[in-house]
């Protein structure tokens, strides 16, 4: 098996490739692919053979490309136009329909995506309260949220996975509170029971009981990445479960700490474990599906930072440090079995 890792480069308008290598415990370099844009959020696709990239300057539009599994080459299938400058992206479950959130717009939108990956047109747009910033489904394919920073709360919709189409959810918002928070990014865990939320203002994390029935959380706890006794201004960033589903990992660029929480699988709360320091302003980081490496992108040092996992503990170990593209922000991290 071979494992890729794209990085997402905004300034340097490109995709940098490296391979994973789990035995030594180092990344390789591999290449590097022009996409002709800011490069930012990706989502790769279920059978991990395609990987979409939105490009946060004009014209917005969304790159596909194809994942060579022998070698993590990347080639340019195709494009297509977005309804605005987005901040994340994601797909459902049957991979048909593309989501996105856009910041500085204020809006949803909803993308086709054809049998052959290569997505489509926007079909649907809808406006949000300020600063949408991340959006996801759920597994089963019902709902999909998203959050507001600037109205610091989740929307909440009904998907038709037939037309795609979005419909506000009864009830249509979970609001965060305190006010000012900022909510930015969110995962569920694996059983989908429970939902963990950072918020970008103050450096907390709402843990929320979810209900996949009705789309529905109930607030059960709040945590923080902030490490104890610093000063400045929150600003996290980055929010990511281990797939084995032990520890969770929040990035602050601030303080350019990633902060370690055991998950309590019965309950879903957490407890911090430790903050280490990583790459200078960290704004995305992945796992790999071992739970034993997490890679950081630090989008003020251009560089990104491996960490091996203790798997007893979940604390990083000291980062090994290597140069990326201008300004990393995103990483996606693709397993691919060799052929026999």
């Amino acid at each position: 098996m071979s494992t890729w890792v794209f990085v997402s480069n905004a300034d340097s308008q490109d995709i940098s490739v490296f391979e994973l290598d789990r035995a030594g415990g180092v990344l390789k370099p591999v290449g590097t692919v022009p996409v002709g844009g800011m490069a930012m959020p990706m989502v790769v696709s279920r059978d991990k053979k395609l990987l979409y990239v939105a490009l946060r300057s004009q014209p917005y539009r969304v790159v596909t490309l194809a994942i060579d599994g022998a070698t993590g080459g990347l080639q340019k299938l195709g494009e297509a136009a977005l309804a605005d400058s987005m901040c994340n992206i994601d797909l459902d479950a049957t991979g048909r329909w593309l989501f996105a959130a856009s910041y500085s717009g204020h809006k949803i939108t909803v993308n086709s995506v054809g049998p052959d990956g290569l997505v489509g047109a926007v079909q649907q747009l809808i406006p949000t309260a300020p600063n949408a910033h991340a959006i996801h489904p759920d597994r089963a394919g019902k709902h999909v949220f998203a959050t507001s920073l600037g109205g610091d709360n989740l929307s909440c919709w009904k998907l038709n996975a037939a037309t795609g189409k979005l419909s506000a959810n009864e009830p249509a918002l979970v609001n965060i509170a305190p006010a000012g928070t900022g909510p930015r990014h969110f995962v569920w865990d694996n059983s989908q029971e429970f939902v963990y939320l950072l918020n970008e203002l103050d450096g907390g994390v709402d843990v929320f009981a979810y209900d996949g029935a009705s789309g529905s959380m109930r607030h059960l706890q709040r945590s923080s990445v902030m490490p104890p006794g610093f000063g400045g201004k929150p600003w996290a960033a980055d929010l990511h479960l281990a797939p084995d589903g032990r520890f969770l990992y929040g990035s602050e660029r601030t303080s350019s700490t990633l902060t370690t929480f055991k998950v309590d699988a019965a309950t879903g709360h957490l407890q911090v474990v430790g903050h280490t320091p990583t790459a200078k302003t960290p704004r995305g980081f992945a796992v790999d599906s071992s739970s034993r490496y997490l890679i950081a992108a630090g989008q003020d040092s251009h560089r990104v930072s491996l960490h091996l996992i203790d798997p007893a503990t979940g604390l990083l170990q000291p980062g090994i440090s290597q140069p990326a593209g201008k300004n990393p922000n995103w990483i996606e991290i693709v397993d691919s079995h060799d052929p026999a």
